[in-house]
C-alpha cells in the first residue's frame, strides 16, 4: 500500500515554528522528488518547496524563502518542512507530494495536516 503520511501540524503563535513530517510507505523515497504544497480556504493549492532525489537541489516559493527549510532522509524514508517565523498567512493545509524523477510517471500525495498560526 502506497502511502505518505503527514504529521506536526498544530496551532502556533505568530513568529513560532513548527516541523511537519512526511513518512512514505510502499515505494522508496529516493527514486522521487519530493514536495510540500498548502492550501487555505478560498484559495488555491500552492507549491511552498521542492526537494530532489538526494536533497542536491531545493526550491521554494517566494513567500516563504528564508523561513522555511526543506529537508530529507531517504533512509528514514521522511520529508520534512522546518517552518520559522510563522504568519498568519502561513496557515492552511499542507500536503505531501512525491513525484517519480526524472519521469514524473507516477505521483503520490498525502491526506495533509493543518497549521494554524494565530495569536
Amino acid at each position: 500500500q502506497v502511502q505518505l503520511v503527514e504529521s506536526g501540524g498544530g496551532l502556533v503563535q505568530p513568529g513560532g515554528s513548527l516541523r511537519l513530517s512526511c513518512l512514505a510507505s510502499g515505494f522508496t523515497l529516493s527514486s522521487y522528488d519530493m514536495r510540500w504544497h498548502r492550501q487555505a480556504p478560498g484559495k488555491e493549492r500552492e507549491l511552498v518547496a521542492g526537494i530532489s532525489r538526494f536533497g542536491t537541489v531545493t526550491n521554494y516559493a517566494d513567500s516563504v524563502k528564508g523561513r522555511f527549510t526543506i529537508s530529507r532522509d531517504n533512509r528514514k524514508n521522511t520529508v520534512y518542512l522546518q517552518m520559522n517565523s510563522l504568519k498568519p498567512e502561513d496557515t492552511a493545509g499542507y500536503y505531501c507530494n512525491a513525484r517519480r524523477s526524472p519521469d514524473g510517471n507516477l505521483a503520490y500525495w498525502g491526506q495533509g495536516t493543518q497549521e494554524t498560526v494565530s495569536s
